[in-house]
């Protein structure tokens, strides 16, 4: 009798719930560190290195990477081929399904760097793709990957260098997020965005929580609008300083 190959054991004993994401991190056979997700009906296991599904697509670390090689290689005049955007379909998905994972077990350096890998092979497909199209359909999604960049930028930097430093983050996203919206041409869309609304709350509840006044970058946005430059000097000298401080 062929040896069976249900899971039934693990599901069995992780259960599904709809209600919430639910992550672990576990060891493989050779004791490596991977991820996993339940998902209705299964599981997914994902690498914490490289891509997460553990190819090295023509011997290297992701998909993009290959790419960029060729770019190297080639020069930059490379056009994607039909083939070569469902790869990249590919690995956006697993990137994604990652970063949920490292968001959920506040993993939140780990969430920046594979948001940064997003984001720049979206940068990518936008001047080397031909389907106009097909690179509309990924832009839509760039304020939600920015929106996961800033939450967990701010998250880092709260446990890493304090509140402070965590509102000037999510400030300086948001000035980042209105810069995409006047790209697109849909300024007037900003204010009432719900992902915007959802950083300027966790703005304001750190402030609240932590006591945190203006920040010092508000303080110095604000010397500069009003014309006051002795004022604006010396705060960006401390700007500067304190940056230094935290390298």
């Amino acid at each position: 009798m062929a040896r069976s190959k249900h899971i039934d054991d693990i599901l069995g004993a992780w259960p599904y719930d709809p209600s919430s994401i639910k992550v672990r991190m576990c060891k493989g056979a050779d004791g490596r560190d991977i991820l996993q997700m339940r998902v209705d009906m299964g599981l997914l296991q994902m690498e914490v290195e490289g891509r997460p599904d553990g190819e090295r697509p023509h011997g290297c670390d992701t998909f993009f990477d290959y790419l960029l090689s060729r770019v190297i290689h080639d020069g930059d005049d490379l056009e994607l081929s039909e083939d070569e955007c469902l790869e990249i379909d590919r690995e956006l998905v697993q990137f994604y399904h990652r970063r949920v994972c490292w968001l959920r077990l506040e993993q939140y350096r780990e969430v920046v760097r594979d948001v940064d890998h997003t984001l720049s092979l979206m940068d990518f497909c936008q001047r080397h793709a031909a389907d106009e199209n097909w690179i509309m359909a990924h832009e839509q999604y760039r304020p939600f990957v920015m929106f996961h960049k800033i939450q967990a930028t701010a998250l880092a930097e709260l446990e890493e260098d304090g509140p402070e430093v965590a509102v000037q983050s999510i400030t300086q996203g948001l000035q980042r997020m209105r810069h995409l919206f006047e790209d697109y041409e849909v300024e007037d869309r900003f204010e009432d965005d719900e992902l915007v609304q959802r950083l300027v709350q966790m703005r304001e509840t750190l402030r609240e929580a932590y006591s945190v006044g203006r920040t010092l970058r508000e303080r110095l946005d604000e010397a500069v609008a009003s014309e006051r430059y002795e004022l604006a000097a010396q705060l960006r000298d401390e700007l500067r300083r304190r940056e230094r401080a935290r390298r």
